[in-house]
């Protein structure tokens, strides 16, 4: 099944709050995370809690487009805070799936919740307004490189847990 989902930019940090830099591409490490990111380093904020899917962290650029709407909170793509953000893919429902951006493979672990830390970075009230969609958090099944305009794809095996 092919979503009509792709990436519309891509975002690191060199520490946990650290400001994000806007990439042309990244390289994704199976089973590390996004080379040069904090989490990849180990300098993420939470990088010493224990926690699954914090090798890439994907957000819809529909949730940012909301937040603006809803609450009046404008949030370039790098400044919420995730890796990949998305376009025409609902991230909740891949929780637990395996999929496609471009040629890498992930697997969704979990919600990417916003936390106090996010709005301490950004705007107050951010949180409060990413409230379950906040993105999605993922770990790198197979790496390469990955682009802005790539396509997401849900995986043949995405049922299985």
């Amino acid at each position: 099944m092919s979503y009509p989902g792709s990436v519309v930019s891509l975002h690191i940090a060199a520490t946990g709050a650290a400001p994000m830099q806007t990439c042309d591409w990244v390289e994704a490490i199976a089973g590390r995370g996004i080379a040069g990111d904090r989490y990849f380093n180990g300098l993420g904020t939470y990088s010493n809690h224990p926690g699954s899917g914090r090798q890439v962290t994907l957000i819809e650029s529909e949730a940012i487009i909301a937040l603006a709407r809803d609450y009046g909170i404008e949030l370039a793509g790098g400044f919420a805070r995730r890796n990949l953000v998305t376009h025409g893919v609902a991230l909740n429902h891949l929780v637990e799936k395996t999929f496609t951006v471009g040629a890498v493979s992930l697997r969704g672990m979990r919600l990417c919740e916003p936390c106090s830390h996010l709005e301490k970075l950004t705007h107050r009230g951010a949180m409060g307004g990413l409230i379950h969609r906040g993105g999605l958090r993922a770990e790198i099944i197979s790496g390469g490189i990955i682009r802005i305009g790539d396509s997401i794809t849900l995986g043949e095996n995405s049922n299985r847990p």
